[in-house]
Order: C-alpha cells, then structure tokens, then sequence
C-alpha cells in the first residue's frame, strides 16, 4: 500500500501539472512476467491516458494493483513534467536564436562582411559582360 502523505503528494502535484482524475481513462490489465499463474490471472497492470495531452503509460511494476495505479500516476507526470521541460527549452533556445541574429555587429565583421559582399558583385559583373562583344 502506498502511503496516505505520498498520496497527499501525488494529488498536490497532479494539480499542480492540470491533471484532474476526471481527464484520466484508466484500465487493468492482466499481469505478465515472473510469479507464475497468479501473475497471469490477476489484472494488476494499469494503463492509463490523460486525455487532454494524450499521453498514454502502462505500469507493472510490482505486484499490487494500489501501487502500480500509483506509479502509473507518477510515471505520467513525469512524462508531462518532461514535456514541459523541452517546450520551454525550445523557446528559449529559438529566443535565444533571434537575439543572435539580431545582434549588433562590430565594426571589423561589417567592414569583413561589405568586402565580401563587394568582391562576389564584381564577380557576378564580370560574368554578364562573357559574350556580348563577340
């Protein structure tokens, strides 16, 4: 059995994520792996989707129906806290993407840049003159 403080805390965080119990399907499944014929014949897997996000988790990991509905929850919000965590690290990565390009350049890179600049227009001039005096 799971504790009623981390039950407590699970609850506290789920809210915290947008989760209501409400936003959860939840099925159980029939067990598989070690522990023989009991395993087989009870439903302690859990699967559960959170239906707005449409992530989906599925929880074996021990024996008792209570615990895995548990840790599927955790499992789930650790999933979502993830996600989450990348979006935001994308934005600011893009952010950080605009402020580069939009920066101030020094005097050397512009005087650098207008040389190059400069030197492929003479180049593309040279090109168009090929062939008309001929």
């Amino acid at each position: 059995m799971v504790s009623a403080e981390k039950q407590k805390q699970l609850k506290l965080r789920l809210l915290r994520l947008g989760i209501h119990e409400e936003d959860l399907s939840e099925k159980f499944i029939a067990g598989s792996g070690p522990g023989g014929q009991k395993i087989n014949k009870t439903a302690s897997r859990v699967y559960l989707r959170h239906d707005a996000s449409g992530e989906e988790v599925q929880c074996q990991v021990g024996r008792s129906q209570s615990f895995n509905r548990y840790q599927a929850r955790m499992l789930l919000c650790e999933r979502l806290e993830e996600k989450k965590r990348q979006k935001k690290l994308e934005q600011q990565r893009l952010r950080a993407r605009e402020r580069y390009r939009k920066r101030r350049r020094s005097k050397a890179q512009k005087k650098r840049l207008r040389a190059t600049k400069t030197q492929r227009s003479e180049k593309k001039q040279r090109r168009k003159n090929v062939g008309l005096d001929g």
